[in-house]
């Protein structure tokens, strides 16, 4: 590589649970540049979480945190070219890419999902992925299925 690495921006905690992750969530989640209403979709959909799951001795903090974990994939696989031929490489990921992917997954299946409002689509989202099952959870699986499958390429690793 020609040039340095650009360095890493420093995130600022929210304000409600004064955690960098929920920042990272939420500028994710944010579209057009509109940062207070990402702020009152997360904050609205944690409340309709802690509604639903009551049951649950957790707040909703850690329901979202444990929902996020359970969609974060280990392993993916990436395409590499030997002799005319493309295979499919399982490799590990990195930390930050794990978080970024299942925060991705997360949002996406969100926003797919039916619902009357997006924080009701995103804590039903949440519910579903703590709970292991909905889409990013199942996106979770078929990438380490994926990965399974193709085992045998594992010595192709660059």
């Amino acid at each position: 590589m020609r040039k340095a690495k650009p360095k890493k921006r420093i995130l600022l905690p929210d304000p409600k649970f004064n955690d960098q992750l929920v920042t990272k969530f939420i500028n994710d989640l944010m579209m057009s540049g509109k940062k207070s209403v990402a702020f009152d979709i997360f904050y609205d959909s944690l409340e309709i979480v802690e509604e639903r799951a009551k049951v649950e001795n957790r707040t909703p903090l850690e329901i979202w945190k444990k929902a996020l974990e359970n969609v974060t994939p280990q392993v993916e696989v990436k395409s590499r070219r030997v002799g005319g031929a493309t295979f499919q490489v399982p490799m590990e990921i990195r930390p930050e890419r794990k978080t970024s992917i299942s925060i991705k997954n997360l949002i996406m299946f969100a926003r797919k999902r039916g619902g009357k409002s997006m924080s009701e689509k995103l804590a039903a989202e949440i519910i579903a992925a703590y709970n292991e099952e909905g889409g990013a959870f199942k996106k979770k699986e078929d990438t380490h299925r994926m990965a399974e499958a193709n085992k045998a390429f594992a010595h192709f690793r660059f």
